[in-house]
């Protein structure tokens, strides 16, 4: 497996030559990295005016590895090649090293960037990738790649000290400033290469920069500490109080440490990464930075697990608009009423802090006056609440906060709270919530737990997550008054009165809810459902050769079909289509030939068998192939009247040319139904053409905004919108 690492922008707050001056002294050796034995220029060029400067170099690390594996490996150094090339007119230095031991063995690729910073022409940035590719290592794989993103992961903290060492040792000996390169200069100064006058300090700039650069990017095997110490380097001059400004696609350290909270280098790499992979498929609707933090953390940074739960909640929010949830959700009067929970102030850390007085809440009545369905759309606004608090005082408190903590009251919890149905709805707003929020409860603090609390706690214990049950502090009777109590945790200021405070809690008491207020079962369902089916979108399956379709008929031939799908599961290819005869009705495909028989999937065929292509229907867009995470957006201006038809069809993989025989995969396929399904969540509608003019109008000039979405990115809009020619042409925006 190919690991690979991806830093955030690093800052220095100094001009890009001085940062240069002060990287060039690691060369050839430095002292403050033991592992750097020695390097040697291999091959070194200047352009004419001697603005660039292009240098090789051999480098030998003495890698911190078992003395087993060392012995096994018959080697006493590793060796790398590294490429710097300097410009110095445009004030970059790229570097570019791979190793050279072993390299049928282990591929590692590193590459690091020095630039100045787009907004401050005083400040230099620097970013850094590596790859780590072990194909075969001597049977000890495993053990070579954990020691190398060890050493990797050590060495770039590390590297920011040394930067920030030599920028103080040029400021001792009087060097707080070097000229920038003129070409009038660079001819007077390339006679004295060797000068190391604190007069002449570009001087020696000129001569040796890329070297050092270079340094960082070689150590990323196991020897590859040099490289990290770059970029470690590079975090160093950033003080988390100063946020600097970006690309907007990009994160900065400073914004990490100020926002998000101390990471790892390799935390960083994770939340990077998957960043940077939702921008390239779920372009505008990408989710701010603390959400996908969250998933990451909720699935010990593995990337892999993260953006699978995050995908499937990505959409779960989209079909259910969730992002809307506080602009529209207006709680019953039962809930105000009787819902026994609330916010009230923070907690000693600056989280926000829910009260739910859970023995008062007439559970029973609450399902029968409400529904499931309602329940769970007010849990959901109380955790929607709960995110826009966290940003408020991140940024009252100047530190990240991303989670808030809750305070459960159970004096007066009895066996009515286990009603069934009471309890079948509390494990589903549990699951809902899990899957969804994850690492938002950064401690819940359960206090009067009664003697049937074990009862309920073993029923609902099983649907929490491990991570999140380790965050339950539970006091019996009043346990919570003593030491290591709620004062460890609340100041004493706010405690509420109930729990023997002096602070006013404005949570209601409760009570038992009317029966009068009661619904009947038939009432509830209806409400449950309407709920449920409140939201503009709508999900299809699709086959092998079962594709989803739905038609759309046009009389006004200037209007405008506009689509938003996104790909849940598998690849299609979603094709446009006309016909001027009206296709047979809907016809639900039996899927007898699938082998699957589900009342709840949603697969409709409309084009008949007999027709012909060309002749019965015609295509007015190319096929679109999309793939499994995309989302798509995209409009048709409509040349004709008649029946347009919108067809998600399941992506074949081509067949392998170079022979006959069936590839292995295909065969697997063959065996398993669940490869042949794919699954799209879409919403259409029509506009006529002056309608859609003026709505792109009012999207741009107004943007649309979820609630989830990045600050600090430039693909914050809800959707991009898409404009068409004024032939019969389809605009689509694809995210790949």
């Amino acid at each position: 497996m190919v690991q690979k690492y991806q830093s955030p922008v690093r800052v220095y707050k100094h001009p890009f030559e001085l940062v240069m001056a002060a990287y060039e002294r690691r060369f050839p050796k430095c002292h403050l990295i033991p592992m750097f034995v020695n390097s040697d220029v291999v091959n070194e060029e200047t352009s004419e005016d001697g603005s660039t400067q292009r240098v090789e170099r051999r480098c030998a690390l003495d890698v911190d590895a078992p003395r087993l594996l060392k012995r096994i490996a018959g080697v006493d150094y590793v060796y790398f090649i590294q490429n710097n090339t300097l410009n110095r007119k445009e004030r970059t230095l790229h570097i570019e090293s791979h190793n050279e031991t072993f390299s049928n063995r282990v591929v590692v690729h590193e590459t690091c960037c020095y630039s100045v910073h787009p907004e401050n022409e005083d400040w230099t940035c620097f970013e850094q990738t590596a790859s780590l590719d072990i194909k075969s290592f001597f049977g000890f794989e495993s053990t070579v790649e954990k020691i190398a993103m060890k050493q990797y992961a050590s060495s770039i903290n590390k590297g920011k000290e040394i930067i920030e060492f030599y920028l103080r040792e040029l400021e001792n000996e009087g060097v707080t400033h070097v000229p920038r390169w003129t070409c009038s200069y660079i001819c007077h100064a390339l006679p004295a290469p060797n000068s190391v006058s604190a007069s002449q300090p570009e001087l020696q700039h000129t001569s040796t920069p890329m070297v050092s650069a270079s340094q960082t990017t070689d150590t990323k095997d196991g020897a590859t500490q040099d490289a990290k110490q770059d970029s470690g380097a590079a975090q160093a001059d950033n003080p988390p109080e100063i946020l600097v400004g970006t690309p907007e696609d990009k994160l900065d350290a400073d914004y990490i440490k100020r926002y998000l909270g101390d990471l790892t280098p390799l935390q960083e790499s994770c939340l990077i990464r998957l960043r940077k992979w939702l921008q390239e498929t779920h372009k505008g609707k990408i989710p701010k930075d603390e959400h996908i933090l969250r998933f990451l953390r909720a699935r010990d940074f593995n990337m892999d697990k993260a953006r699978e739960i995050l995908c499937q909640s990505l959409t779960w929010r989209k079909q259910h608009q969730v992002d809307y949830l506080l602009e529209t959700w207006n709680p019953p009067q039962v809930l105000q009423d009787y819902y026994t929970g609330g916010w009230h102030h923070h907690d000693r850390d600056g989280r926000p802090l829910y009260i739910l007085r859970l023995g008062h809440m007439d559970t029973k009545g609450l399902v029968r006056a409400l529904g499931e369905e309602s329940l769970l759309r007010h849990v959901l606004s109380i955790n929607e609440e709960g995110l826009r608090r966290c940003e408020e005082n991140t940024k009252v408190f100047g530190r990240p906060i991303s989670c808030w903590t809750c305070l459960v009251d159970l004096e007066g919890l009895n066996m009515r709270h286990l009603w069934r149905p009471g309890v079948k709805a509390l494990l589903r707003i549990i699951e809902v919530v899990e899957a969804n929020y994850p690492e938002t409860l950064g401690r819940l603090l359960i206090l009067r737990a009664p003697r049937v609390f074990p009862v309920l706690w073993t029923l609902v214990s099983p649907f929490i997550d491990e991570n999140t049950r380790k965050k339950f502090l539970i006091y019996a009777g009043n346990d919570y008054q003593g030491p290591g109590g709620l004062v460890d945790y609340i100041d004493k200021e706010i405690i509420p009165d109930f729990l023997g405070g002096e602070c006013m809690c404005e949570v209601p008491e409760g009570g038992l809810v009317p029966k009068s207020m009661y619904r009947t079962p038939e009432e509830l369902e209806n409400e449950d459902v309407r709920l449920w089916t409140e939201t503009i979108y709508q999900s299809a399956s699709i086959f092998k050769g079962a594709p989803h379709e739905l038609v759309i008929e046009i009389i006004d031939a200037a209007s405008v079909i506009t689509w938003d799908f996104d790909v849940c599961k598998g690849d299609i290819v979603f094709n446009l289509y006309h016909s001027k005869r009206a296709p047979q009705p809907p016809r639900k495909d039996p899927l007898g030939a699938h082998g699957i028989t589900s009342p709840g999937v949603n697969n409709v065929q409309l084009i008949d068998k007999s027709w012909t292509l060309g002749q019965d229907y015609s295509m007015v867009a190319s096929p679109l192939t999309c793939k499994e995470g995309e989302s798509v957006q995209g409009s048709h201006v409509t040349r004709w009247p008649g029946f347009y038809i919108l067809q998600w069809k399941f992506h074949s993989m081509p067949a392998c040319s170079a022979t006959n025989l069936p590839r292995v995969d295909d065969v697997l396929a063959t065996l398993q139904v669940s490869s042949h399904k794919c699954k799209v969540m879409y919403y259409t509608e029509v506009l006529g053409s002056e309608d859609f003019r003026t709505a792109c109008c009012d999207v741009q000039s107004l943007g649309s905004m979820t609630s989830l979405e990045s600050s600090h990115s430039g693909f914050s809009q809800l959707s991009a919108v898409t404009t068409s020619s004024n032939h019969s042409q389809s605009s689509s925006m694809i995210s790949r």
